[in-house]
């Protein structure tokens, strides 16, 4: 595209002092109404190109105009997905700052919809129990709107966000929260056992209850352990271990998704229902100890 600066007119320049007011840069009203580009449409656009490491200048080149469209994509404008060139702009940086809040990995957001950004989408949809295929769109976009109480606010804590809770803490949230644990299958039910063994160990008072089905729970959370992969049409809210550090996030995360339903959640066991005696007691006593730091951490 051409240049466009000081005694340019018309609806090229409407669309750029619609861009730059709605990030913030001041325009004086008369070149607004005149959609011509004055003074105060020169400031702002050297404004914005400084802000965004543009070389200096103020006018409207290719660069620049590039620039000003990323920054006005806002999430839900469009659909995000990995496709080469990768989809870029503010949106896309919008959505990886709350995934990585959210405890779904994006690394540094770019604002580049990449093949790191698509994976923790797909964690996140299997996490909140929609269709898992790594395109947001607006079931990903409201499920992460109903979560707004969660990342509102909240700085990303890097990629591993979380450590061991203290004794003391760990207590507490065991005495004031019902949570009830069972398996789906036999190496899923000894670690609830065992998570249960913990908490009844680390408080007296312990709230954490051992059951044979989610149906008998008529209150509080429910956390289903299970060794298999979540079967495609069964969409639950669903927790893959494949970070500890961001584990406690992640069942936070899906636990505040059920709002309006059942509290119910699974945590998928990264080992298989049938392996041949090579899971061990330290296998089960190892995992235990990880999801009961997790759960006390999410529900603290």
């Amino acid at each position: 595209m051409e240049s466009i600066g000081k005694g340019a007119n018309g609806a090229a320049v409407e669309d750029i002092q619609e861009r730059l007011t709605r990030l913030g840069y001041e325009i004086d009203e008369a070149e607004t109404g005149a959609s011509s580009f004055g003074d105060s449409t020169a400031s702002a656009t050297e404004r914005f190109r400084v802000d965004h490491g543009i070389a200096r200048g103020d006018e409207i080149d290719n660069a620049t105009w590039a620039a000003l469209v990323d920054e006005t994509y806002t999430l839900g404008d469009r659909t995000l997905y990995l496709r080469l060139p990768n989809l870029h702009g503010r949106d896309v940086r919008d959505l990886q700052t709350r995934l990585n809040i959210l405890g779904f990995s994006c690394g540094e957001p770019d604002g580049c919809y990449g093949a790191y950004t698509e994976s923790a989408v797909k964690q996140f949809q299997e996490n909140v129990g929609i269709l898992p295929d790594g395109m947001a769109f607006q079931d990903t976009f409201d499920a992460i709107e109903r979560l707004r109480h969660v990342w509102a606010g909240n700085p990303a804590k890097g990629p591993h966000p979380m450590g061991d809770m203290g004794f003391a803490r760990a207590a507490k949230v065991l005495e004031e929260r019902d949570v009830a644990l069972t398996g789906e299958d036999p190496i899923a039910r000894n670690v609830a056992g065992r998570i249960w063994n913990l908490a009844c160990a680390t408080s007296d008072n312990s709230r954490l209850t051992l059951v044979n089905s989610p149906k008998e729970v008529k209150s509080g959370a429910v956390i289903v352990l299970g060794t298999s992969e979540l079967p495609k049409k069964n969409r639950i809210a669903n927790v893959i271990i494949d970070d500890t550090d961001l584990l406690p996030d992640r069942i936070r995360t899906a636990y505040e998704s059920t709002r309006g339903r059942k509290r119910q959640i699974r945590v998928e066991l990264p080992c298989s229902p049938d392996l041949n005696g090579t899971f061990t007691t330290s296998d089960a006593q190892t995992f235990a100890v990880i999801l009961l730091d997790a759960i006390c951490a999410a529900f603290a």
